[in-house]
């Protein structure tokens, strides 16, 4: 049986439509001439469409408060698994001298460098950043994953901890390494559980100093699901299939939560910062629930805002109701050169899209300085968030985890 829509029934019966009274003929149509391009198609890298919204544009060139980002990485430590963190190098990703011009235009008024290493490595980052430009830049530490499997593992790295906050540290940054790829011989054997035992001396030693942990131990769902058709970040994982989790012997996204909530309940004098919207920037509700239950909990916004500004009611009701434990952060890296994806990449524009994000309520604009969508094939819509929030979003709740001065 044919199945029939209005244009072929316009077709068949000649473009006649039938009124109440007499019948009147379409006006002739004459289609485009399509393009060679057009007619052979094009591939869905090359595809840029561009939106026939007219809707009102705002510009934010400087915060409208200032800023204390706390998720960025201006150096990244250049130790793989297995080898010797002592003899630890610092790769320098931008010069303090470069940054700061940018800082001071866009009202930022401290970065938080949360890759800053350990030994010498560590020390020589503070030397480059924290003491040439005081107050500018504050250096987070790493922990010394290359000897976990020492049986002394849990004493040596709280002496590891207790070390580097009396050199300068001001927090502790877990990469999701933990959970994803530090394996109980490092390079091989099983992978070890968030929640193992032998990191409770590192959780109450933190705790113990005052010193915050930045947490990132799950990425967004997509990146656990099958590389097809059905996956909203088909492009990303496509470009990088080395960043998928699906399959092998990951273990799940809600299983990596739930391993970390079992941490948060275990040491509940610890602060934790949930990095990336607390790794499920997708499902407010689950954060919600996560914030509800832990009070030593907070979450910040680095690399997410492509999440958060496709639901903006559902993420407004969100800063309305978690004000007081919502961090600004970014993830920039400045190093376009193949160190940072394009929603990663310091620089003005960066920030002003992340300002026009949370200060205006302009629709359907990129969140990302690229012109391929670097997660998915969406645009974002502003918060218009009120000062009041503003202002503990911006700096405020990072003064007070971080004892700055404002």
């Amino acid at each position: 049986m044919r199945k029939w829509n209005r244009r072929r029934w316009l077709t068949a019966t000649g473009g006649v439509l039938m009124g109440s009274a007499h019948c009147a003929r379409l006006p002739e149509r004459h289609e485009p001439v399509a393009s060679p391009t057009e007619r052979e198609g094009i591939t869905l890298e090359e595809f840029e469409p561009k939106s026939m919204l007219h809707v009102p544009e705002s510009h934010v060139d400087r915060a409208r408060f200032p800023v204390i980002d706390i998720h960025t990485h201006v150096t990244w430590s250049d130790v793989p698994l297995g080898s010797d963190p002592f003899g630890e190098r610092i790769r320098i990703l931008g010069r303090p001298e470069e940054l700061v011009p940018v800082m001071d235009r866009k009202g930022v008024r401290t970065m938080v460098n949360l890759t800053g290493g350990v030994g010498p490595g560590f020390v020589e980052a503070r030397r480059v950043f924290d003491e040439a430009y005081p107050d500018r830049f504050i250096t987070f530490t790493e922990p010394s994953w290359n000897h976990v499997a020492d049986p002394n593992y849990p004493r040596f790295q709280a002496e590891q901890i207790e070390q580097a906050h009396k050199a300068g540290a001001r927090g502790l940054k877990l990469t999701k390494t933990l959970g994803l790829y530090l394996r109980e011989r490092v390079t091989s054997g099983s992978l070890i559980a968030i929640d193992d035992q032998r990191f409770d001396p590192m959780w109450e030693t933190c705790a113990a100093l005052d010193m915050p942990i930045a947490i990132h131990v799950s990425d967004p769902e997509a990146f656990f699901l099958p590389i097809d058709r059905l996956n909203e970040r088909y492009e990303e994982l496509h470009a990088h299939p080395e960043w998928s989790f699906h399959g092998g012997d990951f273990p799940s996204h809600a299983a990596l939560l739930a391993a970390r909530d079992r941490v948060l309940a275990r040491h509940p004098a610890t602060t934790f910062i949930g990095l990336h919207v607390g790794h499920n920037a997708e499902n407010l509700s689950t954060v919600s629930q996560a914030l509800d239950r832990f009070p030593n909990l907070y979450v910040e916004l680095g690399a997410r805002i492509g999440e958060l500004g496709r639901q903006p009611r559902t993420a407004r009701r969100f800063f309305e109701n978690y004000q007081d434990r919502i961090l600004f952060g970014t993830d920039a890296i400045p190093s376009p050169e193949g160190d940072a994806t394009p929603q990663q990449v310091f620089g003005d524009t960066l920030y002003e899209i992340y300002f026009r994000f949370l200060e205006t309520e302009d629709d359907y604009f990129d969140y990302a300085p690229a012109k391929t969508p670097p997660q998915g094939r969406w645009r974002i819509y502003g918060l218009g968030l009120p000062d009041s929030v503003l202002k503990k979003v911006y700096f405020e709740n990072a003064a007070q985890l971080l004892g700055i001065d404002v």
